[in-house]
């Protein structure tokens, strides 16, 4: 009887995998905080006296006032308008697939069922999918505005964005790899 108790019994997690995921989910969520804050504020560079952003264009007056509009055809910037709606788009949706990769990797963890395994899986292919989003984004904000681009014009909101970039790569990598590593295939 207590045999069959055993058999029955779940297996334990090691602690080091449990530790390993743990980390992966509070590295994703810290990815997305960092994604949501650089969408919202939207102010990636400020150059020659004229501030980019994904929402909006500012100019600095003589007496060191931001002058914004929304129109971004004002910045004489060809493509703008476009560029950064596809832009905004891409990171913005980079955020909201996030969150779903976040969901799918706090619930495998927290209701460990048959499906955890490929709630891990998709969680973390949709992280990597938050990547390609945002760093397609990232590039094409530097492409867009190639000629305007000085490295310390960079905002720390265009550098929150790079680094969630970077944080949802090597999560969504590690997502796979732990799960390949704990669950060989057969």
């Amino acid at each position: 009887k207590a045999q069959r108790l055993l058999a029955h019994r779940r297996p334990q997690k090691a602690f080091f995998e449990a530790f390993i995921r743990s980390l992966i989910i509070l590295c994703v969520a810290i990815a997305v905080v960092l994604s949501s804050i650089s969408v919202c504020d939207g102010r990636w560079l400020f150059a020659r006296g004229e501030l980019f952003g994904l929402w909006h264009f500012c100019t600095v007056s003589n007496s060191s006032v931001l002058k914004c509009v929304t129109d971004l055809s004002l910045a004489n910037v060809e493509g703008m308008n476009v560029g950064m709606i596809l832009i905004r788009s891409m990171v913005a949706f980079a955020v909201v697939v996030a969150i779903f990769g976040l969901e799918l990797l706090m619930v495998s963890q927290v209701c460990e069922d048959a499906n955890s395994r490929r709630k891990w899986s998709l969680g973390s292919v949709l992280i990597l999918v938050s990547f390609l989003l945002s760093s397609a984004g990232v590039l094409s904000f530097s492409i867009l505005l190639r000629d305007h681009i000085t490295f310390m014009g960079f905002s720390l909101t265009y550098w929150c964005e790079f680094i969630a970039a970077f944080l949802f790569f090597l999560n969504g990598i590690s997502g796979l790899h732990i799960n390949s590593l704990t669950y060989p295939r057969s």
